[in-house]
């Protein structure tokens, strides 16, 4: 099947990988992108650096709590210079205030909530009409606590990233810090127990792909080989779990250790990132200028 560029471009961009090895890879995996990327990773051509997950719209993020509830969601605009607009960051408090007060499971449920202003989807038609620009509410989630447990929240640069974490037997200090963690540092579950056994087997398929392409490891016993292939399974998940991840400020100590120190666990967390995985409108601001003029003659 014919390879666009586009489909070369977005590959380039999730790994890092070279533009000829990217056409390759489509190529061979008749343009399927997931196989792409295992098939370049099994060449060892594909970079570390993570790619897949880079901001490609514009907006907000928002966490907050009242008492035993959290909420947490995104709103998105069309262009940066939105997030600094007064109605759009009051809609952002209107909207912080609703979901807190009323129950709320999903984005429908929250659209149709009533505020002084009229409903959640009524400020955002309006908010779309004033600015000029699409203004959505993405995704939301709410999580309650026990009396016993701590919420800890953090909100970067003005709400590019919001993460909430909720523990037990935590200070405020240590749960805010954990939220930091997670903004920071992006992990996608806990501990390595929580990854789903489908997400394992695909990794595990993968680095036997790797595994038998090293000439080092022919010939090695099977038992030898079952080890190192664990160990490599764990080692591509140790930056995705909380657990595993070095604590940022104590680098040489892991999350964990330093959560056994202090008595304190994390029972789950929430990270959202403005934009993360959405594709960036592309302007051609000279072909809008020349379209305008031909529109005025």
């Amino acid at each position: 099947m014919a390879i666009s560029a586009k489909q070369v471009k977005e590959l380039r961009e999730k790994t890092g990988a070279g533009m000829m090895d990217c056409k390759k890879a489509l190529t061979e995996t008749d343009g399927d992108m997931a196989k792409a990327v295992d098939w370049l990773r099994e060449k060892g051509k594909a970079k570390a650096e993570k790619k897949a997950n880079r901001v490609a719209a514009e907006g907000l993020t928002r966490v907050a709590t009242n008492g035993n509830k959290a909420v947490i969601y995104e709103v998105n605009s069309e262009t940066d210079f939105v997030a600094k607009n007064e109605q759009f960051l009051s809609l952002l408090d209107t909207m912080k205030d609703a979901f807190l007060t009323n129950d709320v499971v999903t984005v429908e449920d929250a659209l149709v909530l009533e505020t002084p202003q009229g409903t959640i989807n009524d400020l955002l038609v309006d908010a779309t009409a004033t600015i000029g620009e699409k203004i959505t509410l993405r995704r939301l989630a709410v999580v309650t606590k026990t009396d016993e447990q701590q919420f800890g929240t953090y909100m970067h640069n003005g709400g590019a990233i919001s993460a909430l974490v909720v523990m037990e037997g935590a200070t405020d200090e240590i749960a805010k810090n954990m939220a930091m963690q997670v903004a920071s540092m992006r992990p996608t579950y806990v501990s390595q127990a929580d990854v789903p056994a489908e997400v394992v087997e695909h990794e595990t398929e993968v680095q036997k792909q790797i595994m038998a392409a090293d000439p080092k490891l022919e010939g090695k016993p099977e038992k030898v080989l079952e080890g190192i292939l664990k160990g490599k399974v764990s080692k591509h998940f140790q930056d995705e779990c909380l657990m595993d991840q070095e604590y940022f400020l104590e680098p040489k100590k892991k999350v964990s250790a330093f959560l056994k120190e202090h008595k304190c666990s994390v029972v789950e967390f929430i990270r959202y990132q403005a934009g993360e995985g959405l594709e960036k409108r592309e302007d051609d601001f000279a072909a809008e200028v020349a379209a305008q003029m031909a529109a005025a003659k």
